[in-house]
């Protein structure tokens, strides 16, 4: 199978419609959606979208998922990988198809990309109490920072950052510290013994850079209601939290510049 494939893997049912039908028109060459139950694929997508049987909700399903996904597809083709309520943006996406951002990319010598999870959430949650609202969505507009990131020996990895910021910023007390940074390396090449770690790191370690020596890269983001379904559903955290709204709430507008404008990715050397 020809890339880009994407692999969107469903954990409940959130805009599951929704979230295919944004990576098709995006330009994946195929969409898969690996789901612990079958899935009823809308008329419109069925040619451009396969549901895989996957224990999708268990612990490790990510890793696992995506490193057999890894073993099974020719070295050299790209893949990404999400969830469902997550949106992949790159720069100039409602212009430009994934493929020519990944030609362009890989003209840089880059086999990985890094992409932002930046948190989407809803206004209200008396209207939407898990967090998820398409029409209303919203995201904070600042609060982003990047710490160094060490190695196990305890010293700095060149080009390697853990970013934080979003709802796992605000409320981080609800959330394990493995899982706050919003950084992933989601658009990559598969090639031969790589593995997917737990913490969506990679086994070689050149794909966990954020760009390459000489120059800034392309990066993308991913708008994301994950935090705000777990934070507004999990029993430990949706008695504390009664609203996701504060002072620098903005209302995210579904496109590229947006995001661009706000400094949340990245377009490099790409006009």
């Amino acid at each position: 199978m020809r890339g880009p494939i994407a692999i969107i893997l469903i954990e409940d049912g959130a805009v599951v419609p929704e979230t295919l039908r944004h990576h098709v028109r995006l330009g994946f060459r195929h969409v898969l959606a690996l789901s612990a139950q079958p899935m009823e694929i809308p008329g419109d997508l069925t040619a451009h979208v396969t549901n895989v049987a996957w224990h999708s909700r268990q612990p490790g399903a990510c890793q696992d998922g995506v490193n057999a996904i890894i073993r099974a597809v020719p070295a050299g083709t790209w893949l990404y990988v999400c969830f469902n309520a997550e949106f992949l943006f790159f720069p100039f996406s409602e212009t430009r198809s994934v493929g020519e951002l990944l030609a362009f990319h890989a003209e840089e010598r880059r086999d990985a990309m890094l992409c932002y999870a930046m948190d989407l959430y809803a206004p209200d949650l008396t209207i939407a109490p898990d967090g998820v609202s398409l029409s209303d969505a919203m995201f904070d507009c600042t609060g982003y920072f990047a710490l160094g990131r060490k190695g196990d020996d305890g010293i700095p990895l060149e080009r390697e950052l853990d970013f934080h910021g979003g709802l796992r910023w605000r409320f981080e007390e609800h959330v394990p510290a493995a899982r706050r940074r919003i950084n992933r390396i989601a658009l990559f090449r598969a090639a031969r013994g790589l593995r997917m770690d737990a913490d969506h790191r990679f086994s070689v370690q050149e794909y966990n850079t954020h760009s390459c020596p000489w120059h800034h890269n392309l990066t993308a983001a991913i708008a994301s209601f994950r935090a705000a379904k777990a934070l507004a559903t999990n029993p430990g955290s949706r008695d504390a939290i009664s609203s996701f709204r504060w002072a620098n709430s903005h209302r995210f507008e579904w496109r590229s510049q947006q995001l661009m404008d706000l400094g949340l990715m990245e377009p490099g050397q790409w006009f």
